[in-house]
């Protein structure tokens, strides 16, 4: 079997379809990379020898059929050990729309992984053993979801083959699963019955389950509404360069060079330059080489400003109208990541957008218990997958906005001054969209900057 040349197209021209980011998430052998591999196999999407590597593998391993997982757990270990390990992206696209897919770990200690699978997703797939319903981390994985603010979720009741196909044990599992999501906050969640290892309600409907009328997986993930017009959010660019050629032809000129995160910037706007406060007008935009009277997200432009005022790498341009406040006191839910744990008192780097300053953990109110989505007041440190809420303070002003607001300029990372190593990923202002009242403590006496 080859990839089409329809799909090829589809690949090649960005502006063919539109795309869709999603990620999978489930325990250990719930079977998110053989549903990955059915998806990719049934919709026409694996190259002949990428298969034919796969049966050989298959044979080795005395299996007659090709084993579909292992088109997307590629790490040697993941294929000694029949998990997945790391987070594995795969790019495929049919006639209506365009896919990127990151496949996560399944396993409690990579939950972690989780995070940065799901943290650019507009959709996540959460997959539930039929026999063994939903667990804890099944839980885990919903909140991590609802906590990144991913707007569509999918329940794929998977392995109904071995529970006889019965409608009873998928309904119970569906009700069960949405009743936790919602409390969480999740907009939209959608329950499919499934087995991805023989296909049922894949890519194909199953002939297996008349009783259930909904959308295959591939169905709904080509035709869930996916919106990535940013342009009516609060305008926001983060200056990651200052350009001043200094040449004969260009003399005096000085640009701020950056990616837009949200919104749109016009020539002759009132814009304020974060954190100094220093306000200025937008005397021109370049684009690709081009002047331009607008540009918005996500186009990567150069904005020149009516008067010199002092701007470098980190600072923030925004509308003078929509400038958010600038504080040094950052209050986050984070998802620890690091293998050593996170401490009140800790010193820390808190990357925000292109602007890395020194901070301290001042306090760490709550730690989430996934099982009853209680908060355990005050425990001290956050150890590698632990979610929890935390308050930090930062040498210099910062503007964040609330992730709920924008996952752009509302999220940051924590990271180790001494090796660079990331140890939490933060998320502004509150966590869940709807959730269970934090146990407060008091502030925390400690460093003071």
């Amino acid at each position: 079997m080859s990839t089409t040349a329809e799909n090829v197209a589809q690949l090649t021209d960005p502006s063919a379809t539109t795309l869709l980011r999603f990620a999978t998430a489930g325990s250990v052998d719930d079977g998110k990379s053989t549903l990955v591999g059915r998806l990719l196999h049934d919709s026409k999407s694996v190259l002949t020898d990428q298969l034919e590597a796969v049966e050989a593998a298959s044979l080795k391993r005395g299996q007659e059929a090709p084993d579909l997982a292992l088109l997307t757990d590629g790490l040697r270990a993941e294929r000694e050990q029949g998990i997945t390990i790391d987070v594995a992206y795969r790019y495929f696209a049919t006639p209506r729309r365009r896919f990127i897919l990151a496949d996560t770990p399944g396993h409690v200690q990579y939950t972690r992984n989780m995070v940065t699978g799901a943290s650019t997703a507009d959709l996540a797939v959460v997959l539930v053993d039929a026999r063994n319903g939903v667990i804890e981390q099944t839980r885990r994985h919903a909140a991590v979801a609802a906590l990144l603010r991913v707007p569509h979720v999918v329940l794929a009741v998977n392995k109904m083959d071995l529970v006889a196909y019965e409608e009873k044990v998928f309904a119970a599992i569906a009700e069960e699963f949405t009743a936790y999501a919602s409390e969480l906050g999740v907009p939209e969640i959608t329950a499919i019955p499934i087995s991805a290892l023989a296909g049922d309600n894949v890519v194909e409907p199953s002939a297996n389950m008349d009783w259930y009328g909904g959308p295959t997986v591939l169905e709904h993930l080509e035709t869930v509404p996916v919106s990535h017009d940013l342009t009516g959010c609060h305008a926001r660019l983060p200056v990651q360069y200052v350009i001043r050629p200094q040449t004969a032809e260009h003399p005096d000129y000085r640009g701020y060079a950056g990616q837009i995160a949200a919104g749109t910037f016009r020539v002759g706007e009132a814009v304020t330059v974060l954190p100094s406060g220093r306000t200025s007008k937008v005397s021109g935009i370049d684009l690709l080489g081009e002047s331009v009277d607008i540009a918005w997200t996500p186009q990567s432009v150069t904005l020149l400003l009516e008067d010199d005022i002092d701007i470098s790498r980190g600072d923030l341009i925004v509308p003078s109208g929509d400038a958010p406040a600038t504080t040094q006191d950052v209050e986050a839910t984070v998802c620890h990541v690091a293998d050593q744990p996170l401490t009140v008192g800790q010193r820390v780097l808190l990357k925000h957008t292109t602007r890395t300053v020194k901070a301290i953990v001042k306090e760490i109110p709550s730690r989430l218990t996934l099982d009853d989505l209680s908060q355990h007041p005050d425990p001290g440190q956050l150890v590698a997958n632990d979610i929890g809420r935390v308050k930090v303070r930062t040498a210099e002003p910062l503007a964040l906005d609330s992730y709920a607001d924008s996952r752009r300029t509302g999220s940051f990372l924590l990271i180790d001054p001494a090796d660079g190593t990331t140890l939490a990923a933060g998320m502004a202002g509150e966590s869940f969209a709807t959730h269970k009242a934090v146990t407060t403590v008091a502030d925390e006496e400690g460093w003071d900057f």
